[in-house]
């Protein structure tokens, strides 16, 4: 059977993968070198400076390619680094139509930087795909997509969007990271572009900072491997083989991720001192239908705003929770919580992150691998504290 071939559990674990060459390890060794030996020059076994290529992060770019369901991966220093690369696919006067609930590091990275160099950035609701023909003109050249989105967790049609971006001939770039390989492909949506933040869920362990892009078009994957060589934001091997390593158990992970997903969005959906959840597994979220169609699963990302709605109450209850850990980042097998406006949208204006919901009594949790039982005392002491 062709690897190509292979079911995703499989994927994780075999994809793109074969044992190394020099003493037959089953796991990639880990290249700690800077440069390689050549016989003259140019001379050389595929490998010459690790910023080109290293034989760990080419293990871990085999292996994003084969989840993603992609044919070339590149594994990079961040997901800001990943997405930086994208963006350097522009040139001044150039558009981007995002999706305006999205996570501040990116919305920073688009306005803080890149509109520096004149490219033009329009922040759209993207739930209904429709939404976004009039901002397409002639100097558009990528639409950005989260979904689900961080931390609202709207839902966006990805394959509906792909078909207006290749009417208008515009690449769609789609960030992953939330739903992760496991819940949806893109590419096999219509996507040009994959991107993730594989710190959170494909490294899945907390110990890591990397990112991620996938793509299937061999000119659109030698214009970024040219801008990572350039650039040189690269994934060092420590950090590929680790990353690697995450991904092996990604199936697994994912699975339990899921099902305390299911089991914390119920519980706090049914507590007396939350007003509002945020999660696309239930019936009544805008765009379930969607999620259902183009996912797996609904993850293990969930928000919610407690009842009286103020930050005070938001505060209280994120400082008092025992077994979730108050922290930056998502992904991990530990159970995470954070206060998105004072955190990791910190950088987008507060007038912009409430215009798309983010109140500043909104929590955001990732939902580890833990006990279901212990996660939801955790929580409800934490809400019955507020009395």
């Amino acid at each position: 059977m062709s690897k190509k071939q292979l079911k995703f559990n499989t994927k994780t674990i075999h994809g793109g993968q074969q044992p190394d060459k020099a003493y037959g390890a089953v796991m990639p060794p880990i290249y700690q070198t800077s440069t390689f030996a050549q016989s003259t020059p140019g001379g050389h076994r595929g490998f010459e400076y690790s910023r080109s290529a290293n034989p760990t992060r080419t293990a871990l770019e085999n292996s994003l390619a084969s989840i993603e369901n992609g044919a070339y991966g590149l594994a990079f220093a961040s997901g800001l680094a990943a997405i930086d690369a994208v963006l350097k696919l522009l040139k001044p006067g150039d558009e981007v139509i995002s999706t305006n609930d999205l996570y501040g590091g990116s919305y920073r990275l688009f306005k803080k930087v890149f509109e520096n160099y004149g490219i033009v950035f329009h922040f759209v609701g993207m739930t209904d795909p429709s939404s976004i023909t009039s901002f397409i003109n002639d100097k558009t050249k990528i639409i950005w997509v989260e979904t689900p989105t961080n931390p609202m967790m709207n839902i966006i049609d990805i394959k509906s969007v792909s078909e207006l971006a290749k009417k208008n001939r515009v690449w769609l770039a789609v960030d992953n990271t939330f739903a992760t390989p496991y819940l949806q492909n893109p590419l096999d949506l219509g996507a040009d572009i994959v991107m993730h933040s594989a710190t959170k869920y494909l490294g899945g362990h907390s110990d890591v900072v990397a990112g991620a892009i996938v793509v299937n078009k061999k000119e659109l994957a030698d214009q970024l491997y040219f801008i990572q060589n350039a650039s040189g934001a690269i994934l060092g091997p420590m950090d590929s083989f680790l990353v690697l390593r995450g991904i092996k158990t990604l199936h697994v992970r994912m699975q339990r991720h899921c099902e305390n997903g299911a089991e914390i969005a119920k519980f706090l959906k049914d507590h007396d001192k939350v007003e509002k959840v945020y999660w696309p597994g239930f019936s009544e979220h805008p765009n379930h239908n969607v999620a259902r169609n183009q996912m797996r699963g609904f993850g293990g990302m969930i928000s919610f705003i407690p009842k009286g709605g103020t930050y005070k109450d938001a505060l209280k209850i994120i400082e008092n929770l025992k077994v979730f850990t108050l922290a930056e980042s998502l992904g991990g097998v530990e159970s995470l919580a954070g206060h998105p406006a004072s955190m990791t949208h910190a950088s987008i204006p507060k007038e912009e992150r409430e215009k798309s919901g983010i109140v500043d009594a909104f929590i955001r949790l990732s939902v580890g691998i833990e006990d279901a039982e212990d996660l939801k005392n955790d929580l409800d002491q934490a809400l019955n504290g507020l009395d």
